[in-house]
């Protein structure tokens, strides 16, 4: 790379690993290991294709888009299947003393329990905000399948949480 298009990825990198880094987070259901790995795969992958990123209408979509592929590509993986058999607490948990930092566990929690699909049709369409047409873009679905998909995993969602949201949630 050229020492000009180097410094605008650097830029680039430094502007958008935060908004990335929570949307892994949410994508890996609070695992903060495999979403540093997630995020860096992504900035990887976009380094190698940098001309084409940087002349995107927008940059910051492209690596959405490529982090949620990656994130689906990893769970399609057998190799990714690997799950600690230790029964000792992560030391890297977070203090859930707040009821928003409580609120946003549970969430994280039941998140996990869903299929990746559903994850990330649930992070595009609620967590980040986008349009279903954003979704369908970047999920390589038609619109009505984000549709869809998103009502079940809305509904498998509020199975999962139960009563346990309403008495985390102020009223």
């Amino acid at each position: 790379m050229k020492s000009a298009q180097e410094d605008a990825y650097l830029e680039f990198v430094s502007a958008r690993a935060k908004a990335l880094y929570r949307s892994a987070y949410t994508l890996a259901a609070g695992d903060a290991h495999l979403a540093e790995d997630l995020v860096q795969e992504t900035f990887s992958r976009i380094y190698v294709h940098w001309n084409r990123v940087a002349r995107a209408d927008s940059p910051a979509a492209y690596a959405q888009t490529v982090l949620v592929r990656t994130f689906l590509t990893l769970r399609r993986r057998r190799s990714t299947t690997e799950r600690p058999t230790g029964t000792g607490t992560v030391p890297d948990s977070a203090d859930v003393s707040g009821r928003d930092c409580a609120l946003r566990i549970t969430l994280t929690t039941a998140l996990g329990q869903l299929p990746p699909r559903d994850r990330a049709v649930l992070l595009l369409r609620y967590w980040e905000g986008h349009t279903i047409e954003e979704t369908a873009r970047t999920l390589k679905l038609s619109n009505s399948a984000v549709r869809s998909q998103g009502t079940r995993a809305l509904g498998k969602l509020r199975a999962l949480l139960g009563e346990t949201l309403s008495d985390l949630v102020p009223h």
